[in-house]
């Protein structure tokens, strides 16, 4: 089984690196595209379709639980990323060779060699690993080569999720000229707000050893990077030395109560006996936020309407924090796993759903929802939907690798412990955490010299 996907990804690595089209430019044909516009009037046909599906299939899906598997070291971790590297090739290839809609040069064409760039160096680090190449100079920079694996395999689908968007709104010709300060903003901020929904479920339902070893709480590092956005919002709203619009000065003053309201919360973080302290300043922020943002004037009803369910949502999501803190964890800094209530899931719930909706509520996209006559409870059901299914499909990730403990690494110690998802490890192994060696890319006389040395420790 082994032998058969090492020559499977190297198969696919040759014919990735080997294809003379994976040099040149996105080239399409763009005689059919109106002057003005920057995609043909054609519908998408269904080579692009399958271009899509599968793009999304292999970065959103495949490569995400391949990730997953590599960290706790599950023997399934090589063949699912080699399927999801024939999928994402083969869907690259469809790609080039699609027919119907036309589009003008793009972000996403830009950005696609960078994305595939990134995915067959971690194609080629993992044949690499593979091969068990361990005498002389590899022995030496195999431990280099193993963290720059993991650190591939973590940044991967953050780059996957910006080239996903580029698809998005180039395959319906968003974002350009003066909309694109406009969708910069919702896009990024929306993707912010589910980013901390990741971040905030993946502390609660694993994070907590993490948390203890900072010896901070979790407020300490929102209030931290709050304050930090805040700073970047004040000085980069309005452009110093021209006149002063309405919307530059409601978002320069959200950035000026960001970093104010931080610099509270990283105080309040702190106690007198320099332990770890929890605070509802950020879920305070979060409510200040979302009333602003439900106040904010728009251009249409229907985008006046989502900007308010948004701003509620957002509201929801802080007052949901503020609860959880001070009644439901009662001011505790850690919570073990089977303490976790139900109530912990509805903050990082709201806040997917309110990234979603801020990502959706630019300008031309609400022009587009508009004009097909959908009204914005409609609108706000989909999106709703969206989030629960991404929220749903984190959570299958959590737990995939709170179910996969890793196998016992060679480090012999005396006392117990656990496992950095909660599982239980015998007293004479120690994990470490830092470590992303993947199962089978040890090799036999790794195991055998580490064997050895235990039984010579314990006589």
């Amino acid at each position: 089984m082994l032998r058969a996907t090492h020559i499977a990804a190297a198969l696919t690595a040759i014919v990735a690196f080997g294809s003379p089209s994976f040099a040149r430019a996105h080239e399409h044909h763009d005689e059919n595209i109106p002057e003005g516009s920057v995609i043909s009037p054609d519908p998408l046909d269904t080579i692009l379709w399958l271009h899509i599906g599968g793009m999304i299939a292999s970065f959103g899906i495949i490569f995400p639980i391949g990730m997953v598997l590599g960290i706790v070291r599950n023997r399934w971790h090589v063949p699912t990323q080699v399927v999801g590297a024939v999928v994402a090739i083969l869907s690259w290839f469809l790609g080039h060779n699609h027919g119907g809609r036309q589009f003008a040069p793009n972000i996403h064409a830009s950005f696609a060699s960078t994305l595939m760039s990134l995915l067959m160096m971690q194609i080629g680090v993992g044949v690499y690993l593979k091969l068990h190449m361990e005498k002389g100079i590899h022995g030496k920079v195999r431990k280099k080569v193993v963290l720059l694996h993991g650190m591939l395999g973590i940044v991967m689908p953050v780059v996957a999720w910006v080239q996903m968007l580029f698809g998005g709104i180039t395959a319906l010709g968003f974002c350009r000229d003066s909309h694109t300060g406009n969708c910069l903003a919702h896009f990024i901020m929306g993707s912010s707000f589910i980013g901390y929904g990741t971040i905030m479920i993946l502390l609660t339902l694993q994070g907590q050893c993490w948390l203890r070893s900072t010896g901070k709480s979790q407020e300490f590092w929102d209030s931290l990077v709050i304050t930090c956005w805040g700073i970047i919002n004040t000085f980069t709203e309005h452009r110093w030395g021209q006149h002063w619009e309405h919307n530059d000065i409601q978002h320069t003053s959200m950035g000026i109560v960001w970093w104010a309201t931080g610099m509270l919360g990283l105080w309040l973080s702190w106690s007198n006996n320099g332990k770890p302290r929890r605070n509802v300043i950020p879920g305070i922020v979060i409510i200040l936020t979302g009333y602003a943002m439900s106040a904010h004037t728009q251009h249409s009803p229907l985008s006046g309407a989502v900007h308010t369910v948004f701003g509620y949502t957002l509201m929801a999501a802080g007052l949901a924090r503020v609860v959880e803190i001070a009644f439901v964890c009662k001011d505790r800094s850690y919570l073990a796993l089977e303490q976790v209530s139900s109530w912990q899931y509805l903050s990082p719930y709201l806040l997917f759903a309110a990234g979603f909706i801020f990502q959706a509520a630019n300008e031309e996209q609400i022009a587009l929802v508009s004009s097909i006559g959908i009204d914005h409870v409609s609108y706000i059901l989909v999106l709703y939907s969206l989030a629960s299914v991404m929220f749903l499909f984190v959570n299958i990730l959590i737990t995939i690798y709170a179910k996969n403990p890793a196998p016992p690494l060679k480090r012999p110690v005396g006392g117990e412990g656990t496992r950095p998802n909660g599982h239980a490890r015998p007293a004479e192994v120690v994990d470490d955490v830092q470590q992303f060696e993947l199962e089978g890319l040890i090799s036999d006389s790794d195991e055998e010299r580490t064997v050895s040395r235990s039984e010579r420790r314990s006589s």
